[in-house]
């Protein structure tokens, strides 16, 4: 099972950004969890297959309708058991 963690920038706070991130990791099949961090900037750790993992990073990258993102950055686990879900924290 693959892993990466994603910082996320911008304006990515009170605009759904984490229940969407959710939304679309539970279609690719992901497991894991988007918080936002005090910075103002969300994190994203993704577990499941690396096609998948890809797929996410690409709509990351621009996230939901109203959101802004100007920093990004992808950080690679390797391989990791999975949680149990995707959840909003």
């Amino acid at each position: 099972m693959q892993a990466a963690r994603f910082m996320v920038k911008g304006l990515v706070q009170g605009v759904f950004f984490r229940a969407s991130a959710r939304s679309e990791a539970v279609k690719l099949g992901l497991t894991g969890y988007a918080k936002n961090l005090p910075d103002g900037g969300v994190e994203v750790v993704a577990y499941g297959d690396a096609g998948a993992i890809e797929q996410l990073e690409a709509w990351l990258r621009h996230g939901p309708p109203g959101a802004r993102v100007d920093e990004f950055y992808r950080e690679p686990l390797g391989a990791h058991e999975a949680l149990p879900d995707f959840a909003v924290r």
